[in-house]
Order: structure tokens, then C-alpha cells, then sequence
């Protein structure tokens, strides 16, 4: 390891030199062995290759092959093949266009490595693209710069470094060039190395480059994201399951009918029609579509409520998240420093007060002078410029009234000695009015032991504020004559007049304890898993309430010693990980998924992305995250805020509901139009020759409008105001668990009873009255029986006013269906007859049996049964 070898050893290891850098004649043979500095790219699939992968579901094969062999046998019959063709073409450009959002990952990662980069070669300063970086090369840091890729420190004159997009700290670490003794050291903590990604937010330095491209920390994230393969969603494996059981009932179905009707006499011609009516009846082809829309429509109302989704099926598996994996800087907390405690003699410990005392005022006027961060007021909007945990102090003393500037005028600033990371102090000095001052800011402890009036008090303070996981900083003043000649540190910070001390904390999002709240009544578990150090994340996670009593925070070091069996077993028992690597994020969301949960995480950083990819759901940040965080998540928060993954699991778990009612709706009407075909089929075995009860073109119009229109309108139904007092479902529940198979089956017997009788009364006046009585009761009762699904209540209960689509549907369908059968030429290309009164009348009154039926056993289930 680099950050175990002194400098020398490592220019040496690299056959490099620290003052002439790489010979220019020799960068050609270093980058074939090492590689160009740039990230490797996937594989994408062509749109052609996307389009043709969406006839793969077995129910689209079947209805495909019913088309093709029903125009080969009867080109006659190109009408109903024609309309097939057009539903499977649309639903497969459908799914290409959702599909057509892939995942930008590793193309985010390589915009991220920085455009040019100040290289010494033979002696000379050169400034160079990035990507022609080599192993050996000698890079020049600046504030400001982008670390181009991962190096050693050589030298390092307050450099620090910010390091949170790939460590998730939120603090910059200060860099040095000592030998790093230990072992095993996590990321965060390798403070003589440099990585990628990365931004320099204070002083400047040197490294020389250990490795490139792939071979960086960002690039072995960019292979995880490579190799991590997207597994399926919850609702696509359901939606799968239905495809195959349908799939295969349908066949199984078709040769029992073909058989049927060749026992009953007819020929082969019309034996074959008959199944291929039935195949188009078995198979819900608006189904797909439905599922689709409905998504798509909840994306939009997502993104009203700050929540982009960029794969259509997360909206539904975000519903179903029983475990919920957060980053915590930017996401539980707010990703900037903040003020929160102070100390003074006179006061004691405080809480931050914008209203403060006298004496707080004037510490926090000291902080602010011995800094070098600023406040900007541009367009209305107030920018912090600087390090982190200066602009906390100079914000904290604005709060108070006091611009830095306005101070500047009280106060003429002169020579400083700037931070030094032995030191642990930076000393700035002021002309006054009342002579000159040196002010001095750092470590506690050290200016503690440096000052000739520290309370004694101050001591325990700091440790109290310590273990409440705050960074402390003290503050102190001296009196001079004039500024000494020689600014000797050790002669200007000594015998200082201590003022104060205060403590700082990425501070919790307001919002974040009431939504991981709501989430624990919804049965969902959150887990906080950051970068940061353990006592800091211990501390937001108890004021959160992550971390209860019996509950463990444990380190990725701890991490990496338990073997899978250790973690498996620990698991529900940890709520914390801290001084994580990317690794560790994928291995605790492999194994909570293991047990069967439904995990989403959340995050903002580079290191984050390989989890968010892993993830059941992955939740990045819009306004902090990173764009490689982004391009691997499946949804985005645009406002960066927690409680938005709350109200997203609730609107996924009402729109899941939803798919559900469609599926009922859809299934029960196309069992309703098999049973009307089958039990024609079977009746004529007894002698009875009824013939065929609805052509294919009438139920593709059922399947495709009295179907549809109010499938999309059940789509939309309000979500349950008590959702999230209900249980995560079952990673592995059945989509048709508790009794959802069952009201189906029952339900299309009804609705295939209802039409059958329908044909069977028209059918005795010509066959034609009977198509047409068949096709009306089977289209209405539809309309009607949506009606039912939509609710659990009753069908006169107050939410029946709720769905103002539903009732469009009813309207618009019915309008449709008169349309259909009594406009002359129209009802001819359906081979339909127009009804007289009393025929309509009958076919009306079986359509509205449904309705009859279901109170009858909502009645049952909702009062006799709970008694």
C-alpha cells in the first residue's frame, strides 16, 4: 500500500523523480502498460435489439402466432390480425421509450474526471488533459482543482481535501506526506493519499500518480456498476408470472376447444377460428398498456411531489421497500456545517441563539475574523464561500447581525500564520482601535493549554460537546504593541486570553425524524450507512431515532471481519454502519435482500452509486448528488429530502393497488369471454349446435375499449388516506394472495354465465341476435363491474363520487358500445345486429347482475364474516 511507504519509496516504486518528474520520451511505454486515465464503457444495446427483446413475453408470442396462422388459414380475416399487430407494435414502442432512459453511469463517471490537470515533465510545468495522465507523473494541487486520479501526497501545505462524493464525510480532510503506519486503513482515513473525483478546498500540494483509469477507487466503483446486474422488479416478475399462467392456459384452452369442435362436426377452418377466438379472449392484450399508463401517470404526479423516476416499474417496487438503506450527509442531514453549541466563562454551555449574549456575540465575532471564508448576497440568494467549517462560523456570527465585512472596517486585518495540521491553530492579527490583536483559532486542547485564563470548566465542556459528536474549535486573543518581526508560533501563540468554544455538526433534516417515523408505522426499517465517523453517526442516528436501545453501530472495518454467516445473523440487530467503503454498501443490501426484504438507498456520492445500482430501489440526490449517483439510481429527489422517499412508498403502495384492481378487472372480463366461448363449445357436444358466441374483432374491441377505458380509470384511484399503517408486502407474496386468485375465477364465471345465457336467448332467434346480445351484455357489464372493483366498500358508498375518470369511462364506453351497434355500415364491419328495445332491455339487465351479485358478497365479507 502507497500510503504505507515514505515518499521516497514510492517516487522510486514509480521510477519517477520528485523535482523533474516522468522524462517526456518515456510516457508512451508507462500508458500501454498502465492504460489510458479514463473509465471503461458498457456495452449498450441497440434500440433495434431493445425493440425486439419487448416480443419476449410469452403472451405477445401467443397472440402473434394466433395473427399470422389466422391470415395464413383465412386471409379474409387480415382485420383482426391487422388489429393484434397494431396493439403488440404499440406496446413494444412503449416499452422501448421507457426503456430508452438507460442508465448513464459510467458516462457520468468519466465527465467527472477533470479536463486538464498541471503535470512537471523533464522539469518543466505543463498543463495536460487528464486523460493522458500516467503512473509516475507528478501533479501540482491547487484550491480548487479536481484530483485527476488517485496519488500519494509528496508535499502538502494546508491542503485539504473534499472527499464526502466518495467517502460521504462531510468535513474536508486535511492532507499530509507522513508515512501512514497502520494497516488496513479505510479510505477515509488514508490522509497521505489522494483520489479521484475529489476537490482540493484549501491550500496546495503535490502527488505523484499511483494508478489510473480503472484501476482508481472511482474506477473500481465504474466495474461494480459494470458487473452489478439490474435484477427485476417485484411487479415485473408478477406481471411475468400472470403472462405464463395465462400463456399456458391459453394453449391448453385452444386444443381443448379445437377439439371440441371437430367432436361437434364442424370442419377444420372453423374449429381453427373458434380457438383463435378463444386465444384472443384468453389473453388480455390491453393489459400491458394499462400496467404502463398507470405507471407513467403516477411518474407524473411524482414529479409534482419532487420525485423523478426514471424506470417506470420502481414506482410500484418503491410501494413494496420494507428496508430502507440511507446515506447520511445530504440525505438524513443537511451537508453543511452549523453552529449548535458554545461555551464561554460567563455563560456556560449554550445552545446557539441567533439572540445570544453579549459575550457569545463577541466569540463568534473572533471565529469569524480568523477565517478566510466569506458571504455573498447575489440575486437574493446567500452563497458561502469557503471551507466548511469556516463558513459555519462566519454564517453563524451573520446570524447574529454581524457582516464580516462590516467587522472589517472596525478591524484592518495584517499578517497571519496560517493552519497547520501539527499546530492544529491558525493566528490571524488586526489593527484596532485599541492597539493590535492576534487572534487564534484550532484544536481545544491546544489553545487550552496555550492561554492564561482557561476556565476550569472548559475542559469538560469540550468533552461534553465532544461526545455529542460535535467538532469543537476554541478561540482565543492576544495584545501586542506592535506585530512581532519574526511571526514565531510559538512565541504568538502563548499566553492568550481564552474567549470560547464552539460545536459544529452536519446538523438532522427537520423533516427526516417525522418521515422515518411514518416509515416505522408502515413496517419499513431504515439504516443509516455513511462514510462518516461512527460517534457522529451515532449521535444523528439516536436524534433521528434509527438507533434504539439494544440496537449496534459498527464500522466497515468491523464489517469486513464478520463473515456473511456473522453479518446474516447480526443484521437485524445493526442500524448503523459508519466509515463505510462502497463494498460494504452493495454487501448490506445483498444481505438484507437475501432475507427477503425489499430494499431502497438513498444517497448523493460517487461511492454511493454501486449500492444505489444493487438496490431493489435506488434514490439519489438531485441537488447534491452527483451525476454518476444519479445515472444509477432509479428514481431522483429533486428537493434532496427524505420525507419525499415517504410520500413515494406511499403513492408506489397505491398505485400497486391499483395494478391490482386492473388485473381483477381485466382477468375476471377475459375469463368471463373464455367461459362464454368454452361453454358454447361443450353445450354443442349435447346436440346443441350454438356455433361461435363473439368473433375475435368483438373481443379485441371488449379487450381494447369497454376494457381498457375503465381499467386506466381504476388506474387512477385516490390512494388510502391508511395505506402506511399497513405491512410491506412480501418480497415473495403471490400477486394473487389473499384471495385475489379466487375473486377472479368467481367473478369471470359470473360475467361468462351473464353473456352466455345472453347468446343462448338470441341465439333461439337468429345466430346473429345472439352475437349481438353476447357482445352487449359482455361490453356493459364491464363498464358496470368496474364499478365494483373499485373499492372494497360498497358500490353506494360515499368514495363512489371519488373517480371522476371512472365515471368518464362509464360514459364515454357506453357511448362507444351504442355507437358500435346501432350506426348502419359500423355495426356491419362487427357483423352485429341493431337490438329492439326488448332484446336491449334483456341484455341490459344481465349486464347489471354484476352489480346485484358482488353487494351481495360484500355484504357477506364485510359484515357476516367478521361477526
Amino acid at each position: 500500500m502507497f500510503y504505507n511507504k515514505t515518499n521516497e519509496e514510492v517516487v522510486n516504486d514509480l521510477q519517477s523523480n520528485n523535482l523533474q518528474g516522468l522524462r517526456k520520451n518515456e510516457i508512451e511505454s508507462i500508458r500501454e502498460k498502465c492504460g489510458p486515465n479514463e473509465l471503461k464503457e458498457e456495452k449498450k444495446q441497440s434500440i433495434f435489439v431493445k425493440f425486439l427483446l419487448q416480443f419476449s413475453d410469452p403472451l405477445i408470442i401467443v397472440l402473434i402466432a394466433a395473427a399470422v396462422v389466422s391470415i395464413v388459414v383465412d386471409p379474409h380475416e387480415w382485420i383482426d390480425s391487422l388489429i393484434i399487430f397494431v396493439v403488440v407494435v404499440f406496446n413494444a414502442v412503449l416499452g422501448v421509450a421507457q426503456e430508452n432512459s438507460a442508465e448513464k453511469s459510467l458516462e457520468a463517471l468519466k465527465k467527472m474526471s477533470a479536463p486538464s490537470t498541471k503535470v512537471i515533465r523533464d522539469g518543466e510545468r505543463l498543463t495536460i488533459p487528464s486523460r493522458e495522465l500516467v503512473v509516475g507523473d507528478i501533479v501540482i494541487l491547487e484550491a480548487g482543482d479536481l484530483i485527476p486520479s488517485d496519488g500519494r501526497i509528496l508535499e502538502s501545505y494546508n491542503l485539504q481535501i473534499d472527499e464526502s462524493a466518495l467517502t460521504g464525510e462531510s468535513v474536508p480532510v486535511n492532507k499530509k506526506s507522513d508515512v501512514i503506519s497502520e494497516e488496513n486503513v479505510p479510505l477515509g482515513d488514508q490522509k497521505n493519499m489522494a483520489f479521484a473525483s475529489t476537490v482540493v478546498t484549501y491550500g496546495r500540494g503535490k502527488m505523484i500518480i499511483t494508478s489510473v483509469g480503472m484501476s482508481n477507487e472511482v474506477g473500481k466503483i465504474a466495474s461494480m456498476l459494470m458487473t452489478s446486474e439490474k435484477e427485476t422488479t417485484p411487479l415485473q416478475n408478477k406481471l411475468a408470472q400472470i403472462s405464463k399462467v395465462i400463456g399456458a392456459m391459453c394453449l391448453g384452452i385452444c386444443v381443448v376447444v379445437f377439439g371440441l369442435e371437430m367432436m361437434s362436426g364442424l370442419s377444420v377452418l372453423d374449429a381453427f377460428k373458434t380457438s383463435v377466438a378463444l386465444a384472443v379472449a384468453a389473453i388480455p392484450e390491453g393489459l400491458a398498456t394499462v400496467v404502463t399508463i398507470v405507471l407513467a401517470i403516477g411518474v407524473t404526479k411524482m414529479v409534482k411531489n419532487n420525485a423523478i423516476v426514471r424506470k417506470l416499474p420502481a414506482v410500484e417496487t418503491l410501494g413494496s421497500a420494507s428496508v430502507v438503506c440511507s446515506d447520511k450527509t445530504g440525505t438524513l442531514t443537511q451537508n453543511k456545517m452549523t453552529v449548535v453549541k458554545t461555551f464561554t466563562a460567563k455563560q456556560g454551555i449554550e445552545n446557539f441563539n441567533v439572540q445570544g449574549s453579549i459575550e457569545v456575540r463577541e466569540m463568534m465575532k473572533c471565529f469569524t475574523l480568523c477565517t478566510d471564508a466569506e458571504i455573498k448576497i447575489e440575486n437574493g440568494e446567500t452563497k458561502l464561500l469557503g471551507d466548511p467549517t469556516e463558513t459555519a462560523l462566519v454564517e453563524a456570527s451573520f446570524k447574529m447581525g454581524d457582516k464580516k465585512e462590516d467587522l472589517y472596517d472596525l478591524a484592518k486585518r495584517g499578517d497571519e500564520i496560517g493552519f497547520d495540521s501539527t499546530r492544529k491553530l491558525m493566528t490571524v492579527f488586526y489593527d484596532t482601535e485599541d492597539g493590535v490583536i492576534s487572534i487564534t483559532k484550532g484544536a481545544p486542547d491546544v489553545i487550552m493549554s496555550r492561554c492564561i485564563n482557561t476556565p476550569s470548566d472548559a475542559s469538560q465542556a469540550n468533552e461534553t460537546m465532544a461526545n455529542e459528536a460535535l467538532r469543537v474549535l476554541a478561540v482565543a486573543i492576544k495584545k501586542w504593541n506592535k506585530v512581532p518581526v519574526l511571526l514565531d508560533p510559538n512565541e504568538v501563540e502563548n499566553e492568550m486570553i481564552f474567549v470560547g468554544l464552539v460545536g459544529m455538526i452536519d446538523p438532522p433534516r427537520p423533516e427526516v425524524k417525522l418521515a422515518i417515523e411514518e416509515a416505522k408505522q408502515g413496517g419499513i426499517r431504515t439504516i443509516m450507512i455513511t462514510g462518516d465517523h461512527v460517534t457522529t453517526a451515532k449521535a444523528i442516528a439516536k436524534e433521528l431515532g434509527i438507533l434504539l436501545e439494544g440496537q449496534k453501530a459498527i464500522t466497515g472495518t468491523e464489517l469486513s471481519n464478520m463473515s456473511d454467516e456473522e453479518l446474516s445473523n447480526e443484521l437485524e440487530n445493526i442500524s448503523v454502519y459508519a466509515r463505510v467503503a462502497p463494498e460494504h454498501k452493495v454487501r448490506i443490501v445483498s444481505m438484507w435482500q437475501n432475507k427477503g426484504h425489499v430494499v431502497a438507498m438513498t444517497g448523493d456520492g460517487v461511492n454511493d452509486s454501486p449500492a444505489l445500482k444493487k438496490a431493489d430501489i435506488g434514490c439519489a440526490m438531485g441537488i447534491t448528488g452527483t451525476d454518476v449517483s444519479k445515472g444509477a439510481a432509479d428514481m431522483i429527489l429533486t428537493d434532496d429530502n427524505f420525507a419525499t422517499i415517504i410520500h413515494a412508498v406511499r403513492e408506489g403502495r397505491g398505485i400497486y393497488n391499483n395494478i391490482k384492481k386492473d388485473v381483477q378487472f381485466l382477468l375476471s372480463s377475459n375469463i368471463g369471454e373464455v367461459i362464454t366461448i368454452f361453454g358454447a363449445s361443450v353445450i354443442s357436444l349435447f346436440g346443441f349446435n350454438l356455433g361461435v358466441p363473439l368473433l375475435p374483432v368483438h373481443l379485441l374491441w371488449v379487450n381494447l375499449i369497454t376494457d381498457t377505458l375503465p381499467a386506466f380509470a381504476l388506474g387512477l384511484e385516490p390512494v388510502d388516506k391508511d395505506i402506511m399503517k399497513e405491512k410491506p408486502r412480501s418480497k415473495n407474496e403471490s400477486f394473487f394472495a389473499h384471495g385475489l386468485g379466487w375473486t377472479i375465477a368467481w367473478q369471470g364465471l359470473m360475467v361468462g354465465a351473464l353473456t352466455l345465457t345472453a347468446y343462448v336467448i338470441g341465439n333461439n332467434i337468429t345466430h346473429e341476435i345472439g352475437m349481438t346480445m353476447a357482445f352487449m351484455t359482455l361490453s356493459l357489464s364491464q363498464l358496470f363491474h368496474a364499478f365494483n372493483i373499485k373499492s372494497t366498500h360498497s358500490i353506494f358508498h360515499r368514495t363512489i363520487f371519488n373517480n371522476k375518470y371512472l365515471w368518464g369511462a362509464l360514459f364515454v364506453g357506453l357511448a362507444l358500445q351504442l355507437i358500435v351497434m346501432y350506426v348502419p355500415g359500423i355495426n356491419t364491419m362487427f357483423s352485429l345486429e341493431a337490438l329492439n328495445p326488448q332484446l336491449a332491455g334483456i341484455s341490459i339487465g344481465l349486464a347489471l347482475c354484476p352489480i346485484v351479485i358482488v353487494e351481495i358478497v360484500k355484504i357477506f365479507k364485510n359484515h357476516i364474516l367478521k361477526k
